[in-house]
């Protein structure tokens, strides 16, 4: 019955146009005789509405006023009507003007032809006739969807009067108003307080918002302030949960909408990140473009939490070409469909399941890749499983890392990026003492390159934990309180460096970029937040109280563990350089070349015996700095 009725709907709309011109000519004619229309003039109205039938009506059919949607008529409808009724009035008044003699004659000479001021009459009932009507059926559509849906729709209240929520409010009203109705604004600024957006009142600040969840039966929360700092979001969330409101959603940052335009789908669930306090990232786009355009670019531990942001911001900068090389080939399968739907369709993209372990493997892939540019993300990163096993730290953190340093220099790589960690400083693990005899390799392979007069440059890339990152704190936490708590916390004052994904992966890009070789640079990671810190405001997140709804036990620190990382020790100190959050470590080689490699060869001959206390004695030799917390 429907698909007959929407068949029928266009013929519906040109009969109901054709009576709005027989009335709007009647009205012209009304008007310009103040009522009292001559005679002569009517006994030929029934010839000027057909001639006004035949002219306008195929403008309007081709402009496409009949295969609109009504209901959902707008500005841009509007305008569509306005130029169809202009040009049909046009052509109409150009049509009597050229043949007035003719229809003077026929006539009987009784008058010129139709009045100009009819015409303009006439031009302006049929827009006021024409679009009133549309206008009226939509209006009528939508109170009869409010009325059938007021029980069901979700009472939304946005916070932030600005675009972003004036963008957001206009796309739920008119795509999905039969789920969500919007009942309010809250915005700090005075100016906007009790003005109409989009017909929705701006209540007051977003103080009021406890007491206007309540009022107003709030069911959810947007957050529509882009540009907000994080105090503000934060703030904003405890007020709502101060509410009794779990459901709160957000706008992401100005930086992450590239589109220009708020959409609906660009909102989601309120995350950690929104409300840790951290300054946006601010890259050189244009030497990053300049490092990466037209390079064909290999990445290491693709599947991994920094390699697979890594390769999708490397695709931006639009690479000659991308190799994605992991040994888990689950991730590298997610992490190929994933680019495949995000990344530019004309980029090729290469994953290569590999184990860096593996030599004669690395020099396969890279001979194919032959890559320009080499970022290496692959490793062990696990402290406490590492101290379990040192002997698989060492082959991957340690020698995998020479696997692949050595084939990007066979194959003459332009750039080589080791991505490092602050456990490398002043070690109290076997994985920061790996990560930290890893940095010393590529600067002891960078002299070797210059020496040699090759073209590869190594630089390492040293920063602290990734938030949400496979393993981290972060999904543990989550996955705790889901199942109720207790959320264990190793020491009340522990402190951690967290940088987000997608800020690593670009300041990683921006100091491989600026990197001259032999550097390792030291990202900026903020302000150290205290995990203890972090599990309650987690926990709040979540709509809980923390001691109350979740308990939080503290377990003690683990093996290898510190209370503390550092990002540089005191007798290294950094020099700047022209990104604000990048830092050149004035490191020291505390062996020469030759005895830096004899220990290297110590060091494998332990690792591939399964000697574990060799293996402690020789990082503490290559890295003098390392104090193994060891029973």
């Amino acid at each position: 019955m429907k698909t007959l009725l929407y068949r029928w709907r266009p013929w519906f709309w040109l009969g109901m146009d054709a009576l709005l011109l027989g009335a709007s000519l009647f009205l012209a004619f009304w008007l310009r005789f103040d009522g009292r229309i001559p005679v002569q003039w009517m006994q030929h109205f029934d010839f000027f509405f057909l001639v006004s039938c035949l002219v306008k009506l195929p403008v309007f059919g081709f402009l496409g006023l009949y295969r609109l949607m009504w209901r959902r008529i707008g500005m841009r409808e509007m305008m569509r009507i306005g130029l169809a009724v202009a040009l049909g009035q046009g052509l109409l008044g150009t049509f009597y003007f050229l043949t007035g003699p003719a229809f003077s004659d026929v006539l009987a000479q009784q008058f010129p032809t139709l009045p100009r001021s009819v015409l303009l009459l006439d031009g302006v009932f049929t827009l006021l006739l024409v679009g009133g009507v549309r206008s009226a059926y939509r209006a009528w559509q939508t109170l009869q969807g409010e009325w059938r849906t007021t029980q069901h729709r979700r009472r939304v209240l946005v916070v932030g009067a600005g675009n972003a929520g004036a963008q957001v409010v206009h796309t739920v009203q008119n795509e999905l108003g039969h789920v969500y109705h919007v009942v309010a604004f809250v915005d700090d600024d005075p100016g906007k307080w009790g003005m109409l957006l989009h017909g929705v009142p701006v209540y007051g600040p977003r103080s009021r918002l406890p007491h206007l969840l309540s009022e107003l039966q709030i069911h959810e929360v947007w957050i529509a302030m882009p540009s907000a700092p994080p105090a503000v979001i934060r703030e904003t969330v405890h007020l709502a949960k101060q509410g009794g409101l779990r459901h709160i959603r957000i706008v992401p940052s100005l930086e992450s909408l590239l589109s220009g335009q708020v959409r609906f789908q660009d909102l989601r669930e309120v995350r950690l990140e929104d409300v840790l306090g951290r300054d946006p990232v601010r890259v050189d786009t244009h030497e990053l473009e300049a490092f990466l355009r037209g390079k064909r670019v290999l990445v290491t531990g693709a599947a991994g939490s920094i390699g697979s942001e890594l390769c999708r911001r490397i695709l931006r900068f639009r690479p000659a070409a991308l190799w994605a090389l992991d040994q888990d080939e689950t991730g590298l399968f997610y992490l190929a469909q994933d680019l495949e739907e995000q990344g530019p369709a004309d980029i090729p993209v290469h994953t290569v399941v590999a184990d860096i372990c593996q030599p004669h493997r690395i020099a396969q892939a890279f001979e194919k890749a032959q890559p320009q540019v080499v970022f290496h993300a692959a490793a062990y990163k696990h402290v406490p499983l590492m101290e379990a096993h040192p002997q698989e730290a060492v082959w991957t953190n340690v020698f995998g890392t020479q696997q692949v340093a050595e084939a990007a220099l066979q194959v003459g790589a332009q750039r080589f990026v080791l991505i490092s960690t602050d456990k490398a400083v002043n070690p109290t693990s076997v994985m920061g003492a790996t990560k930290r005899v890893a940095e010393q390799l590529v600067q002891f392979l960078n002299q070797k390159a210059l020496r040699e007069g090759r073209p590869t440059r190594f630089v390492a890339v040293r920063f602290g934990n990734v938030l949400g990152s496979r393993g981290s704190v972060f999904p543990v936490f989550q996955k705790q309180i889901r199942r109720g708590g207790p959320v264990t916390v190793t020491h009340p004052d522990m402190k951690r460096y967290f940088m987000l994904p997608s800020e690593a992966a670009l300041l990683v890009l921006q100091a491989g970029a600026m990197g001259k070789g032999g550097e390792v640079f030291v990202l900026d990671m903020g302000k150290p937040v205290r995990i203890l810190d972090l599990a309650r405001e987690m926990i709040r997140l979540a709509g809980f109280e923390p001691d109350v709804d979740i308990p939080i036990v503290f377990t003690g620190l683990r093996p290898g563990e510190k209370l503390f990382e550092e990002l540089l020790t005191a007798e290294e100190g950094t020099d700047v350089t022209k990104h604000e959050k990048i830092y050149v470590a004035r490191l020291q080689l505390h062996h020469d070349e030759a005895t830096f490699f004899q220990l290297l060869e110590e060091l494998y001959t332990a690792a591939r015996d399964g000697d574990d206390e060799q293996i402690i004695r020789l990082l503490q030799r290559l890295v003098p700095t390392y104090r193994p917390q060891r029973p």
